[in-house]
């Protein structure tokens, strides 16, 4: 009963959205405002964006890396754009997962509202945070976390499990856990990664991590994206084509997910980790490098 109550909440915020997004391309459209952005690189990038996206290599870095290669979209309306395309197959990923994974309906919820409460506290207070500091400290986390999984992997240390559910203490972790992935999902720390750390560590089932990282994506994405259309600050030719085919790659990388067996699974999961430990490592890299930025009417 409660999760077919959750799944009518994502479907009615999915139908939300769709109202906002084409009254927005509509009115851009008549407007003449409406962006020159080539529709199909930028649906081909979406579909294989969330292919990864559902396999828990997150959409935000692949599609990022490919609009500024290809010069794709205006950095302006990066932000908006990234947040509105990802509503659409985080919702489909949530349907899929939360009927097909058996999730303690306890630790599914508790740990979405945590990560919907860290984003709104994270939202006020983002100005205060180091975003450098966050990303070398994450990096090197990850990187000793996916060492233990390999470890666990190889029999040399006990990690992982088969709960599909959380109590005590250790559903506390997980709630304050996901509440501070909710926070650093504000200076562009995708949740994926961390949740699925996190579940795994604590001992459940790494199928368990799918739904509740989705679920929460999802709960984040349908309010942070409605902010950004509200306020015209998106591409709405370059969302409207991820909003029609990610969604086809959320579903035939679900099917794979599905059809994996445990050891592959948790496999995936190691790779995954390592992989966004070196992305943020990259991001710190790039960031110290990067000249200073010039103050206006400075001159050298």
């Amino acid at each position: 009963m409660l999760i077919n109550l959750l799944r009518l909440i994502f479907i009615i915020c999915a139908l939300v959205f769709i109202f906002m997004l084409v009254r927005a391309w509509w009115h851009k459209r008549q407007q003449g405002e409406l962006e020159s952005t080539p529709f199909w690189p930028v649906a081909a990038i979406g579909f294989v964006a969330n292919f990864l996206d559902t396999l828990g290599v997150g959409s935000f870095a692949v599609k990022t890396a490919c609009y500024k290669q290809f010069k794709l979209i205006d950095d302006r309306l990066l932000p908006g754009t990234l947040n509105g395309q990802c509503v659409l197959p985080t919702v489909t990923q949530s349907l899929i997962f939360i009927g097909a994974v058996q999730v303690d309906p306890l630790t599914l919820i508790g740990m979405m509202v945590a990560a919907a409460a860290g984003a709104a506290w994270g939202a006020r207070h983002v100005a205060s945070f180091d975003r450098q500091t966050i990303r070398l400290v994450m990096a090197v986390s990850l990187l000793v976390v996916a060492g233990l999984i390999f470890a666990g992997l190889l029999g040399l240390f006990p990690l992982g499990g088969d709960a599909m559910g959380l109590t005590g203490y250790k559903l506390g972790i997980a709630l304050l856990g996901n509440f501070l992935f909710g926070v650093l999902m504000n200076v562009g720390i995708g949740l994926f990664a961390p949740c699925m750390t996190l579940v795994y560590l604590l001992g459940m089932n790494p199928l368990a991590a799918f739904p509740i990282m989705m679920g929460s994506t999802a709960v984040l994405s349908v309010f942070s994206a409605g902010t950004f259309i509200r306020k015209g600050a998106f591409d709405a030719k370059a969302v409207l084509a991820v909003a029609i085919f990610g969604p086809v790659g959320v579903v035939l990388a679900a099917m794979l997910v599905k059809s994996m067996d445990m050891a592959m699974l948790k496999w995936l999961v190691a790779f995954i980790v390592i992989y966004t430990s070196w992305t943020m490592y990259a991001s710190w890299r790039a960031a110290r490098r990067a000249p200073p930025p010039r103050l206006a009417g400075v001159t050298g």
